[in-house]
């Protein structure tokens, strides 16, 4: 199931125009830039326009302010979470979180003061939100297709749990270096899945 922000920018013409993708491209890494020298609430579009190198009117032709940006510029945060908690195949092992999981919280890592400001203690905020929807999603389709029982409740309850852990952890609430994260949720999010219901 696309996300808001996808449906939006597939019913936009300028989502299939390649030098629309090369602005959006261009103003995302400027803001991640940006960002790693200061505070979200700190960057104006004064100078985030002048390090992407285009024109403020072009940038609101693009995203309505700076936090769309921000969401948009880390959708594959959203896109990576979800890819690594189901990098496996066949029965997965409590014991050993994929590869790809720990991999995705050491990447996260240098990133946390952006993620922090889109991503509340809990999980809330713009992107706590796309991270829940998109992963319950993906997690309910896995369960109807292995006729696992209650798709809708446990998919609700592993996107919580992943976008509350993810959120506290980036937060300084859960004190563990990435690989320890990543088994600490595989392990809580593997017993959700195996919760009799």
């Amino acid at each position: 199931m696309p996300s808001d922000s996808t449906a939006q920018r597939a019913a936009d013409p300028r989502a299939t125009d390649p030098r629309a993708a090369r602005t959006r491209a261009k103003l995302r890494a400027a803001l991640l830039e940006e960002c790693a020298e200061r505070p979200l609430d700190e960057v104006g579009v004064a100078a985030l326009v002048r390090r992407a190198g285009i024109g403020r009117a072009t940038f609101y032709l693009h995203y309505a302010d700076l936090q769309a940006l921000a969401v948009d510029a880390c959708a594959d945060v959203v896109r990576d979470a979800v890819e690594a908690l189901h990098a496996w195949r066949g029965t997965p092992a409590p014991d050993a979180a994929p590869p790809a999981l720990p991999a995705f919280f050491a990447e996260v890592a240098p990133h946390a003061p952006l993620y922090r400001s889109l991503l509340r203690p809990g999980g809330g905020g713009p992107l706590g939100e796309l991270l829940h929807r998109e992963l319950r999603a993906y997690s309910a389709r896995e369960r109807e297709l292995a006729g696992a029982p209650e798709p809708g409740l446990v998919a609700s309850a592993v996107a919580a749990a992943f976008a509350g852990l993810l959120a506290d952890w980036l937060h300084g609430l859960i004190d563990a270096t990435p690989e320890q994260i990543a088994g600490r949720t595989w392990r809580l999010l593997i017993a959700l899945h195996r919760t009799p219901l």
